[in-house]
């Protein structure tokens, strides 16, 4: 046995809340036709179900964890659970498309509480090599697999039951998970210092006006004067925050982390790929079923080659990363990604078949992703201080949450550009769709490229380097 049984019982805690995090990312995309027509929701705002949860998550990430860091990690990872609960029967119980989003928004938020609280305890509980290297493959699995799971369940319950069962399902899994914090984790110090609250607020804003920004430019096109408006003054509170964050006595991104040039090649890499594979998400659910006829059910279902190569590579990780090293096993990994996207964007069309080109397609990339998210997740928290834990892992959630919103917004801007109509037929909405994936494989391009550069090997190796291959060597980083 590879952990005692109470590490097991506090990883199992910390990945069942990560999974249920990660599913209402996605769970709702399979779901959006129906959810369209019961709540009478134009196409252009049927994109906030998924940006009114992942911005508010994105946004708050680093406020959650100070929060844990001051108040104790055991207390706002239940806090954010608890909130999470509520706010998801609220979302169930929508009567109304903005009862919905602002529902959706507070989940956003405990989301945000509770995910660098868990990943914190998960990296202050496994601290032995072996032991380190298997709990953050798994973390890793479940938080990059996690959206496709969403989308077969949310397909499952669209057809049979109901869109809303996608949301109440949260509220018994909460209050399952609320009691087993209480009884099987710690409780963890508390110490003082300042929330850094403008920061949070100015972050938000930043990327809410950015993503609004193309959001506005797919719906009324880039000659309009809001767009550019909403783009500009999202970029300005961007850089409004990092000046914020230079100054601040106790800021939520402590801009020493971005020292080590290989963690931030991490951090950028991670956004980078997150927003090319998320999109992945949500337009191929959607050409399954507006292009090929696939119905909510099949639709989740055909994502269970990327699913089951995802999770079969947690358990090959621990081996690869033990004898490569993770540059070279993120290398693979993005280059499989890489191939199999590029190969799908070019496949798609009226006369498609899914199998066996797009099933096969689906298990490569499967398995590209899942040889990619554990090393950016090492690599990420490599050679931090015991004070800034908490802040490494936010920065982490923050890339991959402000990398799905983003993401999402540009290519959702990219599909109305090559559509050029307004009713349009298959063939229509397959060229967006392949033209839409193309812009994810330059995201991941993108990544490539971005890693390759940040983790070429110094001339001088730094403490923080060599501390780094050190732990690459024990399969531990």
């Amino acid at each position: 046995m590879f952990m005692h049984q109470s590490k097991r019982m506090i990883l199992t805690i910390i990945i069942a809340c990560q999974l249920i995090i990660v599913l209402d990312a996605s769970i709702m995309i399979t779901a959006i036709p129906q959810i369209g027509r019961s709540l009478h929701m134009t196409a252009t705002s049927l994109t906030w179900v998924q940006n009114g949860y992942i911005l508010p998550f994105g946004g708050f990430l680093l406020l959650g964890a100070r929060a844990g860091d001051l108040l104790g990690r055991r207390r706002i990872l239940g806090i954010g659970i608890g909130l999470f609960s509520l706010s998801s029967m609220l979302a169930g119980l929508a009567p109304t498309a903005e009862f919905l989003l602002v529902s959706r928004a507070f989940q956003g938020f405990a989301a945000a509480l509770a995910t660098p609280a868990g990943l914190a305890l998960l990296s202050a509980s496994f601290v032995e090599a072996k032991e380190r290297s298997r709990a953050i493959a798994i973390y890793s699995a479940v938080s990059a697999g996690g959206g496709s799971i969403g989308l077969l369940l949310g397909g499952f319950f669209t057809d049979f039951i109901s869109w809303r069962v996608g949301m109440f399902i949260n509220v018994p899994i909460g209050i399952a998970l609320l009691y087993l914090v209480q009884r099987y984790i710690q409780k963890t110090g508390t110490r003082t210092g300042r929330f850094d609250f403008w920061g949070a607020i100015v972050s938000v804003i930043g990327m809410t006006a950015l993503v609004y920004g193309f959001v506005q430019a797919a719906e009324h096109g880039w000659g309009k004067p809001e767009t550019w408006i909403l783009l500009a003054a999202g970029i300005i509170l961007l850089a409004a925050f990092v000046l914020i964050e230079a100054r601040a006595t106790e800021p939520i991104i402590p801009l020493r982390l971005f020292a080590n040039r290989q963690r931030s090649g991490a951090y950028l890499g991670r956004f980078l790929i997150v927003c090319g594979n998320f999109s992945l998400f949500f337009f191929i659910p959607q050409y399954l079923q507006n292009v090929l006829g696939f119905s909510s059910l099949e639709a989740g279902l055909a994502f269970l080659p990327f699913t089951g190569a995802q999770f079969g590579m947690m358990y090959l990780m621990p081996g690869l990363v033990h004898r490569f090293g993770n540059r070279k096993v993120l290398m693979a990994g993005l280059l499989l990604a890489i191939m199999g996207t590029l190969w799908i964007s070019r496949i798609v069309g009226v006369q498609a078949q899914f199998f066996p080109q797009m099933f096969i397609l689906l298990a490569i990339m499967g398995i590209g992703a899942g040889m990619v998210f554990q090393p950016l997740t090492a690599l990420g928290l490599s050679g931090v201080d015991p004070q800034d834990t908490g802040a490494a892992s936010g920065l982490i959630n923050v890339a991959h949450q402000s990398g799905s919103s983003l993401g999402l917004a540009i290519l959702i801007s990219v599909f109305d550009a090559a559509i050029r109509t307004d009713q349009p037929s298959k063939m229509h909405f397959a060229h967006a769709i392949s033209s839409s994936i193309l812009g994810s494989v330059l995201f991941i391009t993108a990544a490539f490229i971005v890693t390759l550069i940040c983790f070429l090997p110094a001339s001088q190796p730094t403490r923080e380097q060599a501390l780094t291959d050190s732990c690459q060597g024990n399969g531990a980083s």
